[in-house]
C-alpha cells in the first residue's frame, strides 16, 4: 500500500537527479517510468495514487450521472466522464491523445476521438489493450471504435504515456505510434477485429546504441510524434526512442490506402526525443511548415525548402510536451508556458501565478506543463493541464487561475468545444468542467498556515 502513495513522488524524484546528472543525455518521461518500475515489487506497477481523490474550493462531487451534464456545467460543477472502454482499473480512465477532424469542412467539427490504455497490473497481460473511442457530444460520452491488443505495443516501456494519434479526414482510420512502431487502425463493423497495419519505418541497427535498450538489432524503432495533413493524403512520422538518432519521415497514401515512404527528412537539429508536432496550419491541405518540439527546443521545418530554424524564445532544457497554433505558436513545457511574440518567436510566461507544489503555498511561473489549447472560437481563452493540475486563462494567457474542483493529480489532455466546455484528462480520469461560465469563480487555492 505504501508505495500506491510515493509513486507519483519517486518518479518526479528520479526525473530530477537525472536531470541534474545527466543533463545532456536524452531520458525521457517514460524512461523514469521505466525505472520506477524496476525498483517496484511483484504486483505492485500500474496501480492508483488516489484512491480517493480530495476536491478543494467547492462541496461538488465529479461522480455525476449523464443527464445532470448541462446541470452541472451551468452550475459550476465538475462533470466526471465514466463511459471509456476497458476495465476502469488505474489509468484506463486516462485519455492521453484526444483527435479531431483535420478536415475543415467535416459535418461535424464538435466530434472527437480519443486514445486510451488499459495496462493496469490489476488487468491479465492478454487483455492489455489500447482502446479508440468517439465521441459526438464534446466528450461526455463515449463509444469505443477500435481495440488495439499487445501485438503492437509494449505494455511494459513506457506505453500509455506517450502515443502519437492522429484521425483521417471522417474517420474511417486512424494513425497511432507506439514502442513497436506506427500503425494504421480499421475499425471494423459490428464484434469483427479491428485490423491494424503495420507502416514501414526504420529498424534498430546492428550498432550498438548509445544508451542500453532492450530491443534487438533489426526491431522496430520507436515511433513518437505523428500528423496527418487535412486532406489525409500526407503524413509524417518521428521516429528515434534511445534506439537511435531521432528521425522524421515522409509518407504519401497509395492506391489501396496504405502509407508509402517516401523517405526521411532533413535530420532534426537535436539529439532529444521528438515529443510534439504540428502543422503551421492544421486545417490546411498543403502545409508550408511543421514545428517540432524535442526534449530541449522546438524547431520549424520548412516543407517547401526543407531547412530547418530554431524558435526563439524558448528556455534552456524545455522540454516541450504540447503546443498549438491557434492564434500563434503556444507551448507547454517543462517548466513553463509560453506565448507567441512574433513570427518565429515566443514569451514565456514569466507573471502568471501557478502552483507549483499541492502540499506548500509556492506559486510561481514555471510550472510543469504537458498541453496547452486554445479556443480556436475565442483565442483569448487557454487552458494548460500539468502535473499540479488544471489552469485556465481569459486574457491570451497573462493571468491564470487553477481549477480546484477537480481530483488532486496530474493532468495530461484536454480539448475545448465550441460551446467553451473542456474536457480534461488524467490519472485520476476524464471530467468535463466550463470555467468560463457565469456561475464559475475557480480561483488559485491558498492553504491555510
Amino acid at each position: 500500500m505504501w508505495f500506491k502513495r510515493i509513486e507519483g513522488v519517486l518518479v518526479m524524484v528520479l526525473t530530477q537527479i537525472l536531470r541534474a546528472t545527466l543533463n545532456s543525455s536524452r531520458i525521457s518521461l517514460s524512461m523514469m517510468l521505466l525505472m520506477a518500475v524496476a525498483l517496484m515489487g511483484p504486483g505492485e506497477a500500474l496501480h492508483s495514487q488516489t484512491s480517493n481523490p480530495v476536491l478543494g474550493g467547492s462541496s461538488s462531487t465529479p461522480e455525476n450521472s449523464a443527464g445532470d451534464l448541462q446541470d452541472d456545467l451551468d452550475s459550476c460543477r465538475v462533470h466526471r466522464v465514466t463511459s471509456l472502454p476497458g476495465s476502469h482499473q488505474f489509468a484506463s480512465d486516462f485519455i492521453e491523445a484526444i483527435a479531431s477532424d483535420p478536415d475543415p469542412n467535416a459535418k461535424d467539427p464538435d466530434v472527437i476521438w480519443g486514445l486510451t490504455a488499459d495496462l493496469s497490473g490489476e488487468v491479465p497481460a492478454k487483455d492489455r489493450a489500447l482502446y479508440i473511442s468517439k465521441s459526438v457530444d464534446s466528450g461526455a460520452t463515449w463509444t469505443q471504435v477500435a481495440r488495439v491488443d499487445s501485438r503492437y505495443f509494449d505494455a511494459k516501456i513506457g506505453e500509455g504515456l506517450r502515443n502519437g494519434f492522429s484521425v483521417s479526414p471522417g474517420g474511417t482510420y486512424f494513425v497511432i505510434t507506439t514502442q513497436r512502431g506506427a500503425f494504421q487502425v480499421f475499425p471494423q463493423p459490428g464484434a469483427a477485429e479491428t485490423v491494424v497495419k503495420a507502416i514501414a519505418g526504420p529498424r534498430v541497427p546492428d550498432e550498438a546504441p548509445k544508451v542500453p535498450i532492450t530491443k534487438k538489432p533489426g526491431e522496430p524503432v520507436r515511433a513518437n510524434v505523428v500528423e496527418l495533413t487535412a486532406d489525409g493524403r500526407r503524413l509524417l512520422i518521428g521516429y528515434g526512442y534511445f534506439d537511435r538518432e531521432p528521425q522524421l519521415f515522409s509518407y504519401h497514401q497509395g492506391k489501396d490506402g496504405s502509407w508509402v515512404e517516401d523517405g526521411e527528412l532533413p535530420q532534426p537539429p537535436t539529439e532529444m526525443d521528438l515529443l510534439s508536432m504540428e502543422f503551421d496550419n492544421p486545417k490546411k491541405a498543403d502545409p508550408a511548415f511543421v514545428y517540432v518540439g524535442t526534449g530541449d527546443q522546438v524547431y520549424l521545418l520548412n516543407l517547401r525548402s526543407m531547412k530547418w530554424s530554431r524558435i526563439e524564445g524558448v528556455g534552456p532544457d524545455s522540454a516541450i510536451h504540447g503546443m498549438s497554433v491557434v492564434g500563434g505558436l503556444h507551448l507547454a513545457a517543462c517548466w513553463g508556458v509560453y506565448n507567441p511574440s512574433g513570427p518565429g518567436s515566443v514569451r514565456r510566461v514569466t507573471n502568471a501565478r501557478f502552483l507549483i507544489h499541492r502540499s506548500t503555498d509556492e506559486t510561481g511561473s514555471n510550472v510543469r506543463a504537458y498541453t496547452v489549447e486554445v479556443d480556436p472560437s475565442r483565442p483569448n481563452r487557454e487552458v494548460i493541464t500539468a502535473l499540479t493540475g488544471v489552469y485556465a486563462s481569459e486574457d491570451s494567457g497573462v493571468t491564470w487561475r487553477r481549477l480546484n474542483d477537480l481530483p488532486e493529480e496530474e493532468f495530461r489532455s484536454s480539448h475545448f468545444s465550441s460551446d467553451g466546455t473542456i474536457l480534461v484528462s488524467g490519472i485520476a480520469g476524464t471530467f468535463l468542467v466550463n470555467p468560463f461560465s457565469d456561475a464559475c469563480s475557480t480561483h488559485l487555492r491558498v492553504r491555510d498556515k
